[in-house]
């Protein structure tokens, strides 16, 4: 399968490199294209079996799966400068724009025999260059299930994905993409309190990091609700219920809750 990614920005790169470490795409399958040749001549360093070039429609000739990973003003276009030469039967066309839902692809893509061609409103994060990203994978009108499909084992490969109806892509946007800087903050708030407490910040913030990912392990080895796995460690008038209570008492349910909500 071979893929074009079209920008080498933050998330446009990374979904290149994690795809180009994945045992189901590599590198020798991935072109990027850019106008920033500084930006590709890293990409070619670091992965020298992925092509690389400054011409969008020649970029897109010859893909399977074209991704558009541009902002989203860019987003028309990109599109504009990249439709002739997509091929409306065979090529599938994944957005990964925030916002830019199936509505205005369709719109952006539309030809004047009213034909497009299979399209994706897609929302993966940065993790995706460490194969580590939590993908929402939604396809336009007309898609077939095994198209989904396809497109839902690609974003796969650098993580984990879900093929889900287009009204839950923002939100799974909130709680995966802006929640992984949510996450990232009460890392730090962690850090933060190690220092206080006596460890030398790098100190602070290797607990804090071990003990994010021991939790979440323990959750997906044990398959137990994080409630059921916080009595585990929450004994009668220890140190454990008296940190979950002032977390409650400061509001700390609501606070993330309230942060997932801002942006929809």
């Amino acid at each position: 399968m071979k893929i074009t990614v079209v920008g080498a920005g933050n998330m446009g790169g990374a979904l290149a490199r994690g795809w180009a470490k994945s045992a189901e795409v590599g590198a020798e399958n991935i072109t990027v294209s850019d106008l920033n040749q500084d930006t590709l001549k890293k990409i070619k360093e670091e992965f020298p079996g992925i092509t690389v070039m400054t011409d969008n429609a020649a970029a897109v000739r010859g893909a399977d799966i074209v991704v558009c990973a541009v902002k989203p003003w860019l987003v028309e276009p990109v599109v504009k400068g990249i439709k002739d030469s997509i091929d409306y039967d065979r090529q599938v066309v994944v957005s990964i724009a925030a916002g830019v839902m199936s509505d205005k692809l369709i719109g952006f893509f539309q030809r004047e025999d009213g034909k497009v061609p299979l399209l994706f409103y897609v929302i993966p994060n940065i993790a995706a260059e460490f194969c580590q990203s939590m993908s929402f994978v939604s396809a336009a009108p007309g898609v077939d299930q095994s198209t989904k499909e396809k497109v839902r084992d690609l974003f796969a490969a650098v993580g984990d994905s879900l093929l889900v109806e287009e009204r839950l892509v923002n939100p799974g946007m909130m709680m995966a993409s802006c929640g992984i800087a949510h996450v990232m903050r009460y890392i730090r708030a962690m850090q933060e309190g190690g220092v206080e407490m006596g460890f030398y910040p790098a100190e602070a913030l290797k607990i804090a990091m071990q003990t994010m990912l021991g939790a979440v392990n323990l959750l997906k080895a044990t398959g137990l609700h994080p409630e059921a796995a916080i009595d585990k460690v929450t004994t009668p008038g220890g140190t454990t219920i008296k940190g979950l209570n002032q977390l409650d008492h400061s509001g700390f349910n609501s606070a993330v809750i309230k942060a997932l909500k801002a942006g929809l």
